[in-house]
């Protein structure tokens, strides 16, 4: 199954998932295409209504992850993850990673990358990025290092592990990019 049949799969299955959850429920099914939990410690006293700023957080974030990965708008995601004023959260931190990554911009994407680990070094996702991150620049022991590191977090059978593993079979110099 290619990359796009995989995504859009998993889009409709968050749609029904969100359209049968009550209104209340928020649901966290990956971490990297779902908004990190609220900030507790950052409260408005203008906040309109209890839940307002996660839900326009989650908006945010969402019309951000589109701009990635429907759109290719690398520099619009990064403004708008930036804007969301959370990219000290590994899932925000590592959004911002890959699309300094896809725009070309690998010192700017590693210190993100690194970024997102500090926050939350089990963030899988960001493992999984970083991982493709050294694949590209022909660091294939960190690669492998970034593997084994998924393994130990989410199992070899998780999405993130199949992806890095299929990109360290290919051999070294395809000049491909993931």
């Amino acid at each position: 199954m290619n990359k796009l049949a995989i995504r859009l799969l998993t889009l409709a299955m968050l749609s029904l998932t969100l359209a049968a959850a009550p209104v209340v429920t928020v649901v966290y099914a990956n971490p990297d295409n779902d908004p990190p939990p609220p900030d507790k410690k950052k409260k408005k006293s203008s906040e309109a209504r209890p839940g307002s700023e996660q839900t326009a957080f989650a908006d945010g974030y969402r019309a951000a992850y589109a701009a990635i990965y429907e759109r290719h708008d690398y520099a619009s995601a990064i403004a708008q993850l930036k804007a969301l004023g959370r990219d000290d959260t590994a899932a925000v931190a590592n959004l911002i990673g890959y699309s300094y990554r896809k725009l070309g911009d690998y010192r700017v994407s590693q210190m993100w990358y690194e970024r997102a680990l500090k926050a939350d070094p089990a963030h899988v996702k960001t493992w999984q990025y970083y991982g493709l991150w050294q694949v590209e620049q022909g660091n294939r022991d960190q690669a492998q290092f970034h593997l084994n590191k998924i393994a130990q977090l989410a199992g070899t059978s998780s999405e993130e592990y199949r992806s890095l593993a299929a990109a360290l079979e290919k051999p070294p110099g395809t000049g491909l990019v993931y």
